[in-house]
């Protein structure tokens, strides 16, 4: 795992919001070393929003920060994904951000 230059709380916290969004709006842009460890989260909530039990469903509950958000990772997202056994997300390079000539990316779901 990265750190990211953060604490780790303040990691974790960025890392749940920024999965959180991703769900709820299908893409986001951000740095590349971020959108790579957006994806690994992601997946692993896709990947438990497949599965139909109540643990899978508890975790996904518990990582992600908007109960609607997290309804919609178990009702919607999981399941069309089904038939797929991993890559769920796509990460888009877009060039360097003017500020600072960060790496930029575009990471959405496929």
């Amino acid at each position: 795992m990265r750190k990211l230059g953060r604490t780790s709380d303040s990691r974790n916290a960025m890392l749940r919001a920024m999965v959180t969004y991703l769900f709820e709006n299908g893409k986001i842009e951000t740095t590349v070393t971020r959108a790579k460890e957006v994806r690994s989260m992601a997946e692993k909530m896709v990947t438990l929003g497949k599965e139909e039990d109540l643990h899978s469903k508890r975790q996904v509950f518990a990582y992600i920060t908007k109960e609607t958000v997290a309804k919609k990772v178990i009702d919607e997202i999981g399941p069309k994904y089904a038939d797929r056994s991993g890559g769920y997300t796509r990460i888009i390079r877009t060039g360097a951000r003017r500020g600072d000539a960060a790496e930029m990316a575009i990471i959405e779901l496929v």
